[in-house]
């Protein structure tokens, strides 16, 4: 005679309550519903992820402009070299066109949500 362990029965309970979990409309409808939910929130996430890092990326471009204008100065008075105004301008547009490229992205998966809803 077999004896069978105390985690085997309850493995056999879960498996036949999951089992009937799955024909039941209402769990079905609420688990259709959290799954819709979750989606939702996780596309609202990350485009505010996004609109956050762009708006970040931006701020610190218009840092990067203040110096480029101050290295100018500098370097329009003879005090500098041009090679700290070329760092800054370098450093300038990099930062710039990460903060816009955050923002088109999220303009684009706005987009592709609206395409997709219709």
């Amino acid at each position: 005679m077999s004896k069978v362990s105390t985690v085997q029965k309850l493995g056999v309970v879960a498996r036949v309550a999951t089992q009937q979990a799955r024909r039941s409309r209402a769990v079905r409808a609420i688990t259709g519903a959290a799954s819709t939910t979750a989606r939702a929130f996780g596309r609202v996430l990350h485009q505010l992820w996004l609109e956050v890092t762009g708006l970040v990326f931006l701020v610190m471009a218009a840092s990067g402009g203040a110096e480029v204008a101050h290295e100018w100065a500098k370097y329009q008075a003879g005090k500098e070299g041009f090679g700290r105004v070329a760092v800054a301008i370098c450093f300038t547009v990099t930062f710039a066109w990460f903060g816009m490229s955050s923002f088109w992205k999220v303009k684009q998966k706005s987009k592709n949500v609206q395409h997709k809803g219709q």
